[in-house]
Order: structure tokens, then sequence, then C-alpha cells
């Protein structure tokens, strides 16, 4: 299985990551993607970009350094009721929507209440996947996320970079895996790039897909046309036009 897409990706405007776009462009090349989604981290997380940052990236051209460029982010989920630190005006703009838990914005809880966070982001008409779920730091039940991610056509995240600055992640990442393979649930692997070098490294989250039997079919971003059939019907539900 090979992945087309890197749907998760910071540069310097994430506060904490050390690459510009050109870079994380750089990046991908050589690892030999097709494309890769900026998702710069929602302006509630410390060091966070400005929501003007998200509306002007419609300037930016949709090839960078010989690779397709989508413009995305991911938002902090803020709340049990899943709203997120960006609003609809600003998400118009963009192609792609991660949500997800970061301490700093939300603090961890149970089992029961953390997933019913994260369910209710997921219901959340402007979140299109959920970004690194299988951080031990924010336990949830897997199989009831992956079965209501499944029913509404959202995706869940297998995040690479867990693997090595998330402790624990590695058995709930495969826990993860498999109840979206059981489910028929959407995935996405992203690279959780904060410097160019590590953009498109997906290798152990491809691997935890195999060892999962995750269908290459549910992996949405393992090709460039499916990637971009997701995202306008994502749109589309979202209401807004192709030329907002």
């Amino acid at each position: 299985m090979r992945i087309a897409i890197d749907t998760h990706t910071h540069s310097v405007a994430s506060g904490h990551a050390f690459s510009t776009i050109d870079e994380l462009a750089r990046g991908i090349r050589r690892r030999g993607l097709k494309g890769f989604v900026l998702t710069d981290h929602g302006p509630a997380l410390p060091g966070g970009a400005h929501p003007y940052h998200f509306g002007n990236l419609r300037i930016l051209p949709r090839r960078i350094g010989g690779v397709r460029f989508y413009p995305g982010v991911e938002a902090n989920i803020l709340d049990p009721d899943g709203r997120i630190d960006l609003e609809p005006y600003w998400v118009r703009y963009l192609d792609f929507v991660l949500a997800g838990f970061h301490e700093a914005c939300f603090s961890p809880r149970d089992v029961a209440s953390n997933t019913r966070a994260l369910i209710a982001a997921l219901e959340n008409p402007l979140v299109d996947a959920i970004s690194h779920p299988g951080n031990p730091v924010f336990p949830i039940d897997f199989e009831v996320i992956a079965a209501r991610a499944a029913e509404l056509g959202k995706a869940l995240e297998v995040n690479d970079s867990s693997f090595r600055i998330r402790k624990g992640s590695t058995d709930n990442c495969l826990v993860l895996a498999r109840a979206c393979a059981e489910r028929g649930c959407p995935v996405v692997c992203g690279s959780d790039a904060h410097y160019w070098a590590d953009a498109g490294r997906l290798e152990t989250a491809v691997d935890t897909l195999k060892r999962a039997g995750v269908p290459e079919a549910l992996v949405v971003n393992a090709r460039v046309d499916r990637f971009e059939a997701f995202i306008a019907r994502r749109r589309e539900e979202k209401g807004f036009s192709q030329s907002s």
C-alpha cells in the first residue's frame, strides 16, 4: 500500500514547527508522494496561526515544488460539545479540516468523557477527520468512535509521528486501525511533520494498517482522485460552493 497525499503537516506558522511550505513540498517530493495538506495548528493552541493565515492560504498555487498543495488546518477541540477554534468563515477557504485533542486546549478526561467529546467533534459539520485519536493521553472507546465516523463518512487518522513521540500509541493505533477495518471506517495516514525531512514519513502508519487488515479502499489518501472526491463531498456537505 502506498500513500499519495500526506494529510497532516505543519509549517513555521504553527509556532513550534521549523520549516516553510516550500521546504515541506521538498520533503514530500523527496519521498515520492504526490502532494500534501498544510494543517497548521488552529489559533487556540499557544503559538498557533491566526485565523487570517487560514483565509489567506487561498493565494497559494495548487502546485508547489512539483507536488499538489491542499490548504487545511489541524483545529483544536475546545469543549465536550465538539466546538473547534476556527469559524465557518475561515473554514470555507480550506480543503481539509482535521480536529484533535491537545492538552493546552482540552484537559484529558476519562474514557467515556473523551469519547463523547470526540463523537461531538465528528458530528461538527466543519470537521472532516480526527487527528491522532490513538493518543493514550486521551483514552477513548475505539469501537464507538470508528462506528460513528463510518456512519458520518468521516476519517480517523493513523498518525505516524505518534509512534515516536506519543508513548503508548503503538498498541492504540493498531486497535484503532482494526476497529476501522471492522466498521468500514475511512482512514487517513498523516506524518504530522513539524520539520521538512519528516514530511511524507508514513512507513510505520502504513505497516500498522496492513497488520490491522485495513483494505486500501478505506484509505482516503492512498490515491489522489479518492482524496479529492472526499474533500469535494465534504465541501458540499458543509454547504460551501466550489467558488467560496
